[in-house]
């Protein structure tokens, strides 16, 4: 059966109902950079919000009082965010603290026997934080005393409020970290460090 010219014509000029297809086109790559900006978006907020936290607690720990109050202060951090990040977040929080800002994440010296520049197994060192073993930061766990440098570090693991992890293949779960470093109060002398040098062999 033969279309008539004139019918053939309309029918190809026809534009009523294309939206549909075209929508039908547009809509997935539309709704994934949506659901991409929000979820930045929202990662973002959640990051400033838990920085500004641990600005807070920061200076509130460096206080004379401040080591009677870690709980209190750790509890502060997680009210801060609670209302930011979803599901059931899991809180990771961290207090190291140094005799001065030049210590943050300095090694413990090693007599480098081989010249390699690497701490070995079988190689002396100084231990300054009291762990009996050689680190890779001086640091000591805790908030620290009067006039120590502490560095205080969050990390929270949180659901994804938007479903673009399963479109793109990200993880389900978003982590955010935010670390503040600051002097304790000069609330009384700072306290000494020893400096123990330890051999394997002494060990």
């Amino acid at each position: 059966m033969r279309v008539p010219g004139s019918l053939l014509r309309r029918i190809l000029l026809e534009e009523r109902g294309a939206t549909l297809p075209e929508f039908a086109v547009v809509a997935p790559t539309f709704l994934v950079l949506l659901f991409g900006i929000f979820d930045i978006g929202q990662a973002m907020y959640a990051q400033s919000v838990l920085q500004g936290a641990m600005q807070d607690a920061g200076r509130d720990a460096g206080l004379e009082s401040g080591p009677d109050q870690l709980e209190q202060i750790d509890q502060y951090v997680r009210d801060q965010t609670k209302a930011i990040v979803f599901g059931n977040p899991k809180y990771k929080l961290e207090r190291v603290n140094y005799k001065s800002f030049n210590d943050v994440g300095r090694p413990e010296d090693f007599e480098d026997k081989n010249s390699n520049g690497t701490y070995d197994d079988d190689e002396c060192f100084w231990d300054e934080n009291d762990s009996g073993e050689w680190e890779s930061d001086v640091g000591k766990a805790g908030v620290g005393g009067a006039k120590d440098v502490a560095v205080y570090t969050a990390t929270v693991e949180y659901d994804r409020v938007f479903p673009l992890w399963k479109l793109i293949g990200l993880p389900e779960k978003n982590t955010i970290t935010a670390s503040t470093s600051l002097r304790n109060q000069p609330y009384g002398p700072q306290g000494t460090r020893t400096r123990k040098k330890i051999c394997p062999a002494a060990i």
